[in-house]
């Protein structure tokens, strides 16, 4: 394999760790790697160096870089508008490049303890006419941009970094999990309207929601799968290991019961904290959307594996749910997609390591 076009995705969870290779464009040749279920973060530097070393095993290559996957319920998304006069002059994208600027020095600037990992043009207002994407030709007065920040906590992101730094290994691109997930998802499944991915993990949720193509909101949770385990270990009297056991096998037929407890009990307990996650998410959902049109849900997720759509029709739950079943190949493909391919609304941030190349000549990828 070509160590010049191997592009190397890791997706750092709660409770797994998964990595996607891809070799250029040829997506037939791309492989895929998965960790053991880890319960807490003790296991999970050691699941990052087997899965490092099976990699460069099976690509016959000194891997020195990756693209990074996280989440967390402390991701921050933020939403603001810059703006600019022109005097009837043409629009040119150094005008455009100046207010990306001018936004992402404000972000900096107010929330030093995150990392920008997204930038998103929403919205061109020009001269008071709203555009989704910048026109090609065109003269105004006045113009202002709706730009939409995903940042993540520094310290999370640094604490990965300095794992993979061990093995000599640097990140190129941090990515939001469940953003390019999201992203990735509704574009294969040619979703409009309101849409809302609901992500579930092991300890926390993630909402992104999108009308049409134009992302609205991203909130965190702080709760997801390990909430339910942790119920099912305290209601049942029993250790965390054999709660999580019963969690995942929760729709198989060969579940182990005791006399202290049946299936309807343990159903009970699971739809019971399912039922408050979804309850929060739409909460969240409709103060994000200041809308009261119906909306679509998309729920994802391993913490959402306990569920399918043969069980949805059996929780106390308001709205249709859509399931969707991911694998380590799905996820680790949201990631690549999101980098490699063509996105209008979206900016690339350029690692800080690339200090030979100006600010700008990365930045605006769209507009060439």
């Amino acid at each position: 394999m070509n160590n010049k076009n191997l592009k190397i995705y890791f997706d750092c969870g709660s409770s797994k760790i998964r990595a996607g290779v891809f070799n250029g464009d040829d997506k037939e040749g791309s492989f895929y790697y998965e960790s053991k279920f880890f319960e807490d973060d003790s296991n999970l530097e050691k699941e990052i160096k087997k899965i490092i070393g099976s990699l460069e095993k099976d690509t016959n290559e000194y891997i020195d870089s990756i693209n990074l996957m996280l989440d967390s319920p402390k991701i921050l998304s933020i939403g603001i508008s810059v703006s600019r006069k022109l005097n009837g002059s043409s629009l040119k994208e150094t005008s455009i490049k100046f207010l990306a600027q001018e936004a992402k020095q404000q972000i900096l600037k107010y929330y030093p303890n995150h990392d920008i990992a997204h930038i998103i043009i929403n919205n061109y207002k020009i001269d008071g006419v709203d555009y989704s994407y910048l026109p090609d030709e065109i003269k105004c007065n006045f113009i202002s941009l709706d730009v939409f920040f995903i940042c993540l906590p520094s310290n999370l992101v640094l604490y990965f970094k300095n794992i993979f730094s061990k093995s000599n290994i640097s990140v190129d691109q941090i990515i939001c999990s469940s953003y390019a997930k999201s992203i990735n998802y509704k574009d294969n499944l040619n979703l409009t309207g309101y849409t809302s991915f609901i992500d579930v993990g092991f300890n926390k949720t993630s909402i992104t929601s999108y009308f049409n193509d134009k992302i609205l909101s991203w909130e965190g949770l702080s709760i997801g799968g390990n909430n339910i385990t942790k119920d099912i270990s305290k209601i049942l009297a029993i250790d965390l290991k054999k709660s999580e056991d019963l969690k995942l096998n929760f729709n198989q037929n060969n579940i182990t019961l005791t006399n202290n407890f049946s299936f309807e009990m343990l159903q009970k307990i699971i739809f019971s904290r399912t039922e408050e996650i979804l309850e929060l998410s739409t909460k969240s959902i409709k103060s994000n959307l200041f809308t009261t049109s119906e909306f679509n849900i998309v729920l994802m997720g391993d913490g959402s594996k306990i569920l399918d759509n043969q069980y949805t029709n059996q929780i106390d739950f308001s709205k249709d749910i859509n399931f969707l079943e991911e694998t380590t190949k799905d996820i680790c493909q949201s990631g690549f997609n999101l980098v490699t391919r063509l996105n209008k609304q979206e900016v690339i941030v350029v690692p800080k390591k690339k200090t030979k190349q100006g600010f700008f000549e990365k930045l605006f990828h769209f507009f060439k």
